[in-house]
């Protein structure tokens, strides 16, 4: 009897490991199905998290850039874009001998102008102002910041309204100084002006916003050794703040060029209902009217694509001057300190 439970005991144990060996076999076939999954999911899932911005840059980015430089070199109508016709570089040329094109890029360098110089200038001034502690400072952090959320249209209808010629806001107050009403609409310079204005309360707050982030960024121990120096307010303004900012203001420089060689939606509202002609004279037609001009009104879409990338081709300059005034301006601060 003793023989017979020595012998069936190690039955029982040969029995009974069987299902622990199973089961950790098992478990590390788990482990190692979940390792696998793990490193695959650390490889791939960076991939796939940044997928989406590539597939709507390809969509909606690269493809249309290289479609419309496709159809730059051909002549082809909006009617029926699969019928073109190669005609090389015609297209590119014919804009050096079209007088309307040189119109539209002098009005887009004027109104660039007329609206970038006092827009970064006043953005200037008010992030001074908001950059000392006043009393209330979110409250008109929000408020510089309120005309960049309002609507393109809705902000040019009501500038349509005060710019009016004969009840106009604008014309009302310069009667009360004694000058006889303008036409805005009608005069080059006078609509340029227009135009710009609705760029400056558009964009003002906007840059100021960004002047003060870069301002709260200098080091107090700079205008504490200004003052201590003698230097007023004035002073340090200009012999701290200024040299400090020099990067930033370059950055809102370029920032705004680009956005006015773009402009489109102020000037084709300004203008009512009469189109992308930027006036009877086409006074204050800019580049971005005049591609909607040639493409959607004219149906040549062959010129507008040659339009579009002219215009790629200018913002790529302006990209090189800035990138080599950067440049410079590091090397200059570099053999300052």
């Amino acid at each position: 009897m003793a023989s017979d439970s020595r012998t069936a005991a190690p039955a029982r144990g040969e029995g009974g490991a069987a299902p622990r060996a199973d089961k950790t076999v098992t478990e590390d076939r788990i482990r190692e199905r979940r390792s696998r999954r793990y490193r695959l999911d650390m490889k791939w899932s960076p991939y796939a998290f940044v997928a989406p911005f590539f597939v709507f840059f390809v969509a909606f980015g690269l493809f249309p850039l290289l479609y419309t430089g496709w159809a730059s070199l051909h002549q082809v109508e909006l009617t029926a874009p699969d019928d073109m016709n190669w005609v090389g570089l015609r297209n590119f040329s014919r804009l050096l001998e079209d007088e309307f094109f040189w119109n539209a890029l002098r009005n887009t360098v004027t109104i660039g102008l007329i609206s970038t110089v006092p827009q970064l200038l006043m953005a200037l001034g008010i992030a001074h102002l908001l950059n000392y502690r006043l009393r209330g400072s979110m409250f008109f952090r929000v408020a510089v910041l309120t005309p960049y959320a309002t609507s393109v249209a809705a902000a040019t209808l009501v500038f349509v309204l005060l710019f009016g010629r004969d009840y106009g806001m604008i014309n009302w107050a310069l009667g009360l100084a004694g000058i006889d009403p303008v036409d805005w609409q009608s005069g080059a310079w006078t609509s340029q002006i227009a135009v710009s204005t609705i760029v400056i309360w558009r964009w003002t707050g906007y840059n100021a916003l960004i002047y003060l982030a870069a301002m709260q960024a200098i080091p107090n121990d700079l205008y504490e050794s200004a003052a201590l120096d003698g230097a007023s307010r004035w002073q340090q303004f200009r012999h701290v703040t200024v040299p400090a900012l020099r990067p930033t203001i370059l950055f809102t420089a370029v920032v705004s060029t680009i956005g006015a060689t773009q402009l489109f939606g102020e000037p084709l509202l300004y203008n009512g209902g009469a189109g992308a002609t930027g006036g009877a004279d086409h006074q204050f037609q800019t580049l971005g009217l005049y591609l909607y001009e040639q493409g959607w009104v004219n149906l040549h879409l062959g010129r507008a694509s040659a339009i579009a990338w002219t215009m790629f081709l200018i913002l790529l300059l302006i990209g090189a001057v800035n990138w080599l005034v950067t440049r410079r301006l590091r090397k200059s601060e570099g053999g300052t300190a």
